[in-house]
């Protein structure tokens, strides 16, 4: 899909803070994906993984497509980024859902709703039902097809991910809102319990727990309540894509998934796009936020992202955009315009 595109954008970024002298990488590509199943028959090649784990980050493109749909489950290409999540160890998904002033009025909220939006949505990445055991397909004892997955967590699966949402609040506004769905579910029992009990050791943090459902209406409702959200795999995965329409597009949404070490893949919150893909109309900026979180959070180089997300911000003043941003008067450009465009306003 897209994946090639965006990051050739996402480039021209690093590219720029080499040519400045700012910043020493060496870049290494490895194919995933359909690219990967395409070439070698499977979704994650041995020398991906091995490029992977010998990098200090990663960044991502994107992953999937329709042509893909009738392969087996573990040939597809999403089962390459769930095995090098895995194999990464990336256990924290970070996904900030922030609304840049110019796109206030391009979300589906009204304007007093979502102005000055600033959310961050910690997901436990590696765990869940995602990856829980026993799972598969079979017949009950009636004869009837059934198919089951299983939903579970550890005490130390929770805490160590409710420990990262709790250190990012302590550096935010100081409030935490614990997602689960105790009331019917044993393993979010577990979650409560245990996120609960580490609230002692921050006391500059606030933490609040709400049920799911609650979450998913509130967040339509009233978005501003939250600052840092801390949730498992599946209702993470559902409530950030929520969070992320509420700030005008889910091109403008980048994410991060950290190991315990602070290492990091990088990628955009949006999916492959097949129906766009090579006719220059994806939006690269999910893609070059998402270097600015790399430069933040993996190469320690704190001011270079503050500046990435700046000249982010200057651009999109200028009214220069992609056209799935619905502001009006916009000046819309194609891909690799708007990387331009980025690029000079570095």
């Amino acid at each position: 899909g897209i994946g090639a595109e965006i990051v050739a954008e996402a480039v021209k970024v690093l590219d720029v803070f080499c040519s400045t002298n700012e910043l020493s990488i060496e870049l290494e590509y490895g194919d995933i994906g359909g690219a990967a199943l395409d070439k070698y028959g499977t979704p994650l090649p041995d020398q991906t993984l091995s490029l992977a784990k010998d990098a200090d980050a990663i960044l991502f493109g994107a992953i999937g497509g329709p042509q893909y749909a009738t392969y087996e489950r573990e040939l597809r290409p999403e089962q390459g980024l769930l095995r090098l999540r895995a194999e990464l160890g990336v256990f924290a998904n970070l996904r900030p859902a922030v609304m840049y002033p110019q796109l206030a009025d391009a979300s589906s909220l009204k304007h007093d709703v979502v102005s000055k939006l600033d959310i961050m949505i910690v997901r436990e990445l590696t765990g869940g039902i995602y990856f829980g055991e026993p799972r598969g397909f079979g017949c009950n004892s009636a004869g009837v097809r059934e198919a089951y997955n299983t939903m579970r967590y550890d005490e130390l699966e929770i805490r160590r991910i409710c420990e990262v949402a709790f250190e990012i609040a302590a550096k935010r506004n100081g409030r935490l809102c614990s997602v689960d769905k105790s009331n019917v579910l044993e393993v979010s029992e577990l979650w409560r319990e245990v996120s609960a009990g580490l609230a002692g050791e921050y006391p500059g943090v606030q933490l609040s727990h709400m049920l799911v459902d609650t979450a998913a209406m509130q967040l339509a409702r009233q978005p501003k309540q939250f600052d840092v959200i801390v949730t498992g795999n599946l209702f993470g995965d559902i409530l950030s894509d929520l969070a992320a329409m509420l700030t005008g597009s889910i091109g403008m949404l980048p994410s991060a998934s950290l190991d315990q070490h602070g290492k990091g893949l990088y990628e955009p919150v949006h999916g492959s796009a097949p129906d766009i893909a090579g006719k220059g109309l994806a939006n690269p900026l999910a893609t070059i936020l998402s270097v600015a979180m790399m430069l933040r959070y993996s190469l320690n180089s704190n001011a270079l992202a503050d500046r990435l997300e700046v000249a982010v911000g200057t651009v999109l003043d200028k009214g220069i955009c992609t056209a799935d941003l619905d502001m009006p008067g916009a000046r819309f450009v194609r891909t690799s315009e708007l990387g331009d465009e980025i690029a000079k306003a570095l």
